[in-house]
């Protein structure tokens, strides 16, 4: 882990903003109830209010400030990204080791799952779990993350079967090393890096899948995402034909757009930092 640490001071420029930007908004969506300027689910002035002093980023149809619901909903969508991530890189994690190492029937059943839900459509399905299970942040890291462990599944096979053909780990089996140990002494270090770099692209990809369902009316409507925030402004008749858009829909989009690509800068970075045959 203090190597993995060491090794982030070689972050790019471009890098290191990006985790300056991730990290400021960690910590928005931490604090949003204490430096939000307003309750996020309150009206507090005049409805389609524009951008003003008292009211930075305007106010929506019900005359609740843009800005508190901004900072609120980075909570929301930070939270539904990493759980999905975690859930998910877990998971395939745990399922790519066993396949890889034990190999035979269990790998066979592993990857025949994997191919089955690769063929599946994920945006089609993900709409219709998500109308199954019902609107709650809760479902929708589990719809998401359903869709979203074959990725760190298949990478960390790959990994633990090239280990498995390793000097040491012939010479650690041949000397009584069964699977906990190796698990803990080898593969786990082995495979720990390269899950890391995929977890953070899938927390990306969750954030969005988020508020692809949240703006197609599937979200949680009670959780203020910036998904669901750009729904209720979709949604709104006329907007278009009006200057409301320039503030109540650019906000959650750009928002969204820079995290997501934020996420993207670093994993790319840190693909190449964490994995040197890169």
């Amino acid at each position: 882990m203090k190597d993995i640490i060491l090794k982030l001071n070689r972050l790019t420029i471009i890098g290191k903003i990006s985790l300056l930007i991730i990290i400021s908004i960690i910590f928005i969506g931490i604090l949003s109830q204490y430096i939000s300027p307003y309750p996020h689910n309150v009206p507090t002035g005049e409805a389609l209010k524009s951008p003003s002093l008292n009211h930075l980023l305007g106010t929506d149809d019900l005359g609740i400030d843009l800005l508190s619901q901004m900072f609120y909903g980075a909570k929301i969508s930070v939270t539904i990204g990493l759980f999905t991530a975690l859930l998910a890189g877990i998971g395939g994690g745990i399922l790519g080791i066993m396949s890889g190492y034990f190999g035979g029937i269990i790998d066979k059943i592993i990857m025949r799952i994997i191919d089955i839900m690769l063929v599946l459509p994920d945006l089609p399905m993900m709409i219709l779990l998500g109308a199954f299970f019902g609107p709650s942040i809760k479902n929708i890291i589990i719809v998401l993350a359903l869709f979203s462990w074959t990725v760190p599944a298949r990478v960390v096979r790959s990994k633990i079967i090239s280990m498995k053909r390793e000097k040491y780990i012939l010479v650690a089996q041949s000397y009584g090393g069964g699977f906990i140990y190796l698990l803990k002494k080898h593969f786990l270090p082995g495979v720990l890096p390269i899950l890391m770099v995929t977890v953070i692209k899938l927390t990306s990809k969750a954030i969005v899948a988020e508020a692809g369902l949240s703006f197609l009316g599937l979200g949680d409507p009670t959780s203020k995402s910036w998904g669901l925030i750009l729904n209720n402004a979709i949604n709104f008749q006329g907007i278009y034909f009006t200057e409301y858009w320039k503030w109540w829909v650019i906000s959650p989009l750009v928002s969204i757009t820079l995290l997501v690509l934020s996420i993207s800068l670093i994993s790319r970075d840190l693909e190449k930092i964490l994995d040197d045959k890169l």
